[in-house]
């Protein structure tokens, strides 16, 4: 408690009270008053309650904050200040008050390992550890959660998972760790073995789905701004990705292709996202069952058509629009009558446009995408050409006529323009948008709209017209994503299927649209709920096995009020729609009169016309004016009329009800059409019909049929369409909405929408589903900002402490006692049955406790760590069984080599001599063989099984001479080496020469060897090899990308540039936290490079940051052209780490290392030096051995062979492995060592003072470490011992500068650094026993 005068805040020079709250087992002061200063740390505040409460300082203790309003208790950091922190407090808790106030410090014991010891009140306090899996923290609280994903929030890992469940917070910044390398990365590694990436869920789905040969779905949940379309874009690129296997076929380039077109016209700026998604889409992507990607359906939910015409000010309107109108080159827009955004009504609400170079950007690249998924040129031009008519029917105002009758229509100008657009007759225009038409008993009466009536058609009609475009635009998409194959029923399909569902809105005005929307979220939260928790205890529960069921908050309520029949809100609606006598207001006392007493619906005070839900985020108001209109809008009949006479082809398609009637209608149209046009030509040019013919000849070659194919290759017809209309049905506009019966109501929105929204359901609950959860890091769209009380509120509403608690106590490896037994058999007795009994005997015989598994009454419930464990013992089991049999087919082969040896020496003692038969003498005796094999008739076809003979046996030989490596030496491409190929970007990535972005939809050059990606631009900046190539060239002044033995020499044993580096990391950056793991500034670390690369003695690396240099450090290993573990030692290390012991393991290793060229060994030698130096500094860096592996195992321990990738990642734990045994080794008798040092550093002091007591005028000669020593003639004070410790293990000391002991290894060559530098104590201590140093010392 701080105590100051009233509302003064604490200023220099000046002291606070504190008032400390003990918590410790010895009996104290049930308070402690401390006076500090305002700056006072943590440390500071707890050293002086120890010494006032005389505690014994020892030990370690820890000052926590207890807040009321988070219920949990805060841990607060050495150097953090806890008067700031009382100054977050509220006003009235700064003062003094007693403890049950809530607001109060706490000193509590700490344990030696950081952990807080067992106080008397069981405090909820986290660690500073972190954890890629929430399910790992030691207390489950909201607090713990929280601080742990602000921790990774703030490193930039920005996914934790939560088991199995991805948290995806959105850093609203792009990070570079979606390069076609992460994708190589986590292909086919268990989720959980390597840190957490959307790329992990994307993978595991995919061999889930090939190993079960079940479909899989990928659920993406999240408020709006909390990055679910870009999520969903990553989950797509990996996908397509791990499909390819090597190659890209068209089906992936059209489904890439398909996201962004669907982007431009379904997406807008809100006040919570820049590129918020108006619309809810399922995209589902078919596989073959060899995991190639043959189709994909994409299916749209609920466009949010309202936003065309209105919006809060702060928001735009879609982004097809502001492309178009911004980035229109200007004959585009001359063409298509295009004005400035600021001159349309329908964007007026914002015009001021600060980001016009990205939305030229975003055009060109709309234009690529429409392109990829079919577009031809002219179709884009009637596409553009609806777009611009839409924004002009917001332009259209209304005035009264002069004989006040009814309205006109205006500007002149705009009625043209649009006309035009439309092709259209302007009379008849006018007339759609100023009356309507009234069907009575026996004639039509024509009826002038008012003026609100006026404006409500003109809205309505662009409303319906962009709808339509955009299911136009669905329905081609998918023609274009079709598989032939999947038309024929024989075919069987594999699918997953992407989720990207709309976010919870809760806006200023809530109007129908945000009802519907905030509706679809409560599903699919039911949806998880059930997966997570109820699914999940109902099986505990009927299988028998100890369980405790975990509460969570079911929303099964609120989704009856809103829909359940026959008293459910969107019933209601439908009622109250179909009366003409019914208003928004006697809609709202209905839903207050039949829901008064529901808990669910909280009606409004007064005559506000609005409603109020408890939703499961919260709170949120609807105001209920225009619902009844919204849930009926549909296009009027005149307006249908009116498009209908439209000269344009492209718009009668748009508002046809039927677009497989409607495609056969134009097929007839246009064979009709040119029927009528070849016998007009006909007639005309009869004497050259013949001549106008041949240029249609396809034998014929002109310079312009080299030119590009304009036509598709897989055209529409009315079968395939017919079946993309059957799948996509529910999306499609219904027929009484565009054209509705005078005497049947039409199908009303809130209808529609509940039929696909439970058809979607049912097709995600068909399939074994994945969770992603989003979480919007802040409201205000900041890069890297965590709000924590943003943060912690979506935690709540998505009961995400539930969700970890019940993922943390279940079990999520299942299997049935059958599935057990054919999974385990080899662990099992040959005798074992499914039974029970024999289950249970494996496991407690493996020694698994008795809370990490259980048995019901079906089924064996796994904890996830003892089914690996499980898995691991299978998988060394299963290698055992292999080694015996590779044993004994070795005998049987070395034993029949063996008896051809000694059958080959019998044959030559008893002289018989089997000569070499050359390649044509054998084709000479075969071709004798088969002729004298054949009869009459057959002896013209002796040719024909000769030259078969023939092609065979050079293909024998061919290979024959490939495996045995007598082939000629593979070029690569150039430029140096990297063999290059155009990639289609469909996610923003970075450039890995210059480091700039690389946008969507550009071409980028990919090295199909190395992954390097870039610019076309930057391909003549690349001054580094290939990382898979291997030759011997000079690479002259360079520093990197060359071959290690060119680097050094006598000076160097070591490369100049990488011994800078390591020692400059040594020097200032040992307690870096995250030192390999972080990476730099992009800009400075290509600075630095070129630098080293060119001039290294200018550089100074003080200059740039610690991360930027261990980039680079690593960089030079990675671009070495033969790693520095060499190609050829590559399989041998693999198969050493395979040996079953790990002393085996240890000695394979290192009998391998002597196989290094010297260069290789010495700069490996220095290497591990330096890795055990920072591995030794693991409590401060947090990097262990194993993390130092797995950053560098890739970078000096690679595979040749990269023909097929994925393959190559399989070895990645291998060369993990292998770098971690060479690592912990080196740092266990680095350790030794250090003991060795400890004692002589001893005994030098005790010599020292002892020296001191003698005349300083004695000398004496004695040798340490095998060598005299002479020290220069000088008045000794104090002396320093220099000690070194080699890499493997060897330690040397001296005793002043400049001398350089031999080493005992190999080339005779010693790396040495400085360990210590000790003055010598003053004081005279004990010599150990057994112990004997003697020093030279002159005297004057």
């Amino acid at each position: 408690v701080v105590v100051m005068k009233a509302g003064e805040r604490p200023r220099k020079k000046t002291t606070v009270f504190l008032q400390i709250y003990p918590r410790l087992p010895q009996d104290t002061a049930a308070c402690c008053t401390l006076q500090v200063s305002p700056r006072a740390t943590a440390a500071t505040v707890i050293q002086n309650a120890g010494a006032t409460l005389g505690l014994d300082m020892t030990r370690h203790y820890a000052l926590l904050e207890v807040r009321q309003d988070g219920g949990a208790e805060r841990m607060l950091g050495h150097s953090e200040i806890p008067v700031e922190r009382v100054l977050l407090w509220p006003p009235a808790a700064r003062n003094q008050h007693p403890q049950e106030e809530g607001y109060y410090f706490i000193l509590q014991a700490q344990g030696s390992g950081g952990d807080l010891g067992s106080g008397t009140g069981g405090s909820e306090v986290y660690s500073s550890e972190e954890y890629d899996d929430l399910c790992s923290l030691s207390t489950l609280t909201e607090d713990t959660i929280l601080a742990a994903l602000r921790r990774r929030f703030y490193k930039h890992n920005i996914y934790t998972y939560a088991s199995g469940i991805l948290v995806a917070i959105n850093p609203f910044k792009f990070l570079p760790i979606y390069n076609p390398k992460y994708v190589k990365m986590y292909n086919d590694q268990p989720l959980g073995k390597l840190s957490p990436h959307i790329f992990a869920v994307a993978d595991v789905a995919f061999h889930t789905m090939l190993k079960k040969q079940e479909n899989q779905c990928v659920v993406i949940s999240g408020e709006s701004g909390s990055g679910k379309t870009q999520s969903a874009n990553f989950l797509i690129h990996c996908l397509t990705a791990l499909s390819q296997k090597g190659y890209s076929s068209g089906v992936e380039r059209t489904i890439l292709g398909a996201g962004p077109v669907l982007e431009a016209f379904g997406n807008a700026k809100t006040a919570q996202n820049n590129h918020s998604s108006r619309f809810g889409k399922f995209i589902q992507v078919n596989y073959l069952e060899s995991g190639v990607v043959r189709g994909a359906v994409v299916e749209k939910y609920f466009l949010e058509k309202c936003r065309l015409v209105f919006r809060d000010r702060s928001e735009r309107n879609y982004h097809v629009f502001y492309y178009l109108l911004v980035g229109a080159s200007k004959e585009e827009q001359r063409e298509f009558s295009l004005l400035h955004p600021e001159d349309y009504a329908y964007l007026q609400q914002d015009f001021n446009l600060e980001d016009a170079e990205d939305l030229r950007r975003e055009f060109k690249r709309l234009h690529q995408a429409m392109e990829m998924v079919g577009f031809l040129v002219p179709t884009k031009k009637q596409i553009f050409s609806v777009l611009s008519a839409i924004l002009y029917l917001g332009n259209v105002t209304y005035s009264q006529s002069e004989d006040g009758q009814g309205l006109e229509a205006g500007p002149a100008d705009v009625l043209y323009t649009l006309s035009d657009l439309l092709e259209v007759k302007q009379e008849l225009l006018v007339e759609a948008l100023t009356k309507r038409k009234l069907m009575m008993a026996n004639n039509t009466v024509v009826l002038h709209y008012t003026l609100d009536e006026a404006v409500t058609a003109r809205d309505s009609m662009a409303k319906s017209l962009y709808s339509s475009l955009f299911d136009w635009i669905v329905l081609h998409i998918n023609h274009a994503l079709l598989n032939r194959r999947d038309m024929e029923e024989a075919v069987s399909c594999l699918s997953i299927g992407i989720l990207d569902i709309f976010g919870f809105e809760d806006f200023q005005t809530n109007s129908f649209e945000q009802f519907c929307i905030n509706y679809s979220i409560e599903k699919v939260h039911y949806y998880f709920h059930q997966h997570v928790f109820t699914l999940e205890q109902e099986e505990y529960q009927a299988e028998g096995i100890s369980w405790s069921p975990i509460d969570y908050k079911d929303n099964l309520g609120c989704i009856h009020l809103i829909s359940q029949k026959p008293t459910g809100l969107f019933h209601i609606l439908d009622e109250e729609s179909n009366l003409s006598q019914s208003t928004d207001n006697t809609l709202l006392e209905k839903f207050k009169q039949l829901h008064h007493d529901n808990p669910y619906f909280v009606p409004t005070a007064g005559m506000e016309p609005a409603f109020i839900i408890q939703h499961f985020t919260g709170t949120i108001k609807y105001q209920i004016k225009d619902f009844r209109e919204k849930n009926t809008d549909h296009m009027r009949p005149e307006i249908v009329s009116l498009l209908r006479s439209s000269q344009r082809a492209f718009m009668r398609q748009l508002i046809g009800s039927d677009p497989v009637a409607f495609f056969r209608w134009g097929i007839l149209r246009s064979t009709i059409h040119i029927i009528a046009v070849f016998k007009e030509a006909g007639r005309r040019r009869a004497a050259a019909v013949y001549l106008h013919l041949s240029v249609f000849s396809p034998h014929r070659k002109t310079k312009g049929s080299k030119r590009k194919q304009l036509i598709p290759k897989n055209l529409m017809n009315s079968r395939s369409l017919k079946h993309i209309v059957g799948l996509t049905r529910h999306d499609l506009t219904p027929r009484s909405l565009l054209h509705p019966h005078p005497r049947k109501q039409p199908s009303s929105i809130s209808a529609q929408f509940q039929a696909s929204l439970n058809q979607l359901l049912e097709t995600v609950g068909r399939a074994e589903p994945f969770f992603i959860h989003c979480i919007r890091s802040n409201a205000e769209k900041k890069e890297m900002l965590f709000d924590d009380a943003l943060v912690l509120q979506q935690m709540r509403y998505t009961g995400m402490l539930e969700t970890v608690r019940i993922r943390k106590s279940g079990y999520n490896a299942k299997f049935t006692f059958k599935e057990f037994l054919e999974k385990f058999k080899v662990l099992l007795p040959k005798e074992a049955t499914s039974a029970p009994k024999d289950i249970a005997n494996l496991l407690q015989k493996m020694g698994l406790g008795q809370s990490t598994y259980q048995i019901g009454k079906t089924k064996v419930f796994l904890k996830e760590r003892e089914r690996q464990h499980l898995q691991d013992t299978l998988n060394k089991e299963v290698m055992r069984h292999i080694v015996i049999l590779q044993r004994w087919f070795r005998a049987c082969l070395i034993r029949r080599h063996f008896l051809c040896k000694k059958d080959a020496a019998i044959r030559i003692q008893v002289g018989t001599y089997v000569p070499h038969i050359s390649y044509k003498v054998l084709m000479t005796g075969y071709h004798n063989c088969v002729s004298s094999h054949a009869g009459a008739k057959q002896l013209t076809e002796v040719s024909l099984v000769v030259n078969l003979f023939q092609s065979i046996l050079d293909g024998f030989i061919r290979g024959e001479i490939k495996r045995e490596g007598f082939g000629l030496p593979v070029k690569l491409d150039s430029p140096l080496g990297h063999m290059f190929s155009t990639y289609q970007v469909n996610i923003r990535q970075s450039c890995d020469l210059c480091g700039f972005y690389i946008w969507v939809m550009e071409k980028a050059y990919m090295c199909s060897a190395c992954k390097l990606i870039c610019h076309k631009k930057c391909l003549s900046k690349i001054i580094t090899d290939c990382s898979t190539r291997c030759d011997d060239g000079e690479p002259g002044c360079l520093h990197f990308g060359v071959q290690v033995c060119v680097l050094t020499n006598k000076t160097y044993p070591i490369p100049m540039v990488l011994l800078m580096m390591l020692e400059h990391v040594e020097m200032n950056g040992l307690y870096t936290e995250g030192l390999y793991r972080k990476s730099g500034s992009a800009s400075h670390a290509r600075e630095l490079h070129q630098l080293l690369e060119i001039n290294p003695e200018t550089a100074t690396l003080e200059n740039y940051s610690i991360h930027t240099v261990t980039g680079l450090v690593k960089r030079w290993f990675r671009e070495l052209p033969d790693p520095l573990l060499t190609y050829r030692l590559y399989k041998d290390f693999l198969h050493a780490v395979e040996l079953p012991e790990q002393s085996e393991r240890l000695r394979a290793v290192y009998q391998k290392l002597d196989e290094l060229p010297s260069a290789n060994f010495q700069t490996l030698e220095r290497l591990v030096f330096h890795l055990v130096r920072v591995a030794k500094e693991e409590q401060h860096n947090r990097m262990s051995a194993n993390s130092l592996a797995i950053v560098f195992a890739p970078c000096i321990l690679r595979s040749q062979d990269t023909t097929d990738p994925f393959l190559v990642m399989k070895d990645v734990s291998k060369t993990t492995t292998c770098v971690e045994i060479l690592i912990s080794e080196q740092f266990r008798r680095y350790t030794e060592k250090m003991k060795d040092i400890t004692e002589l550093e001893y005994a030098e002091a005790l010599a020292v003072n002892q020296l001191k007591l003698k005349r300083r005028n004695t000398v004496r000669t004695v040798s340490l470490h095998r060598t005299p020593y002479f020290l220069p003639h000088r008045s000794l004070q104090t002396i320093s011992v220099w000690t070194s410790l080699c890499a493997w293990g060897h330690c040397h000391a001296e005793t002043g500068k400049g001398l350089s002991p031999n080493c005992c290894h190999k080339d005779g060559s010693t790396e040495w650094s400085i360990i210590s530098l000790y003055a010598v104590p003053q004081t005279i201590i004990p010599p150990p026993p057994n112990l004997t140093v003697s020093i030279i010392h002159w005297g004057r």
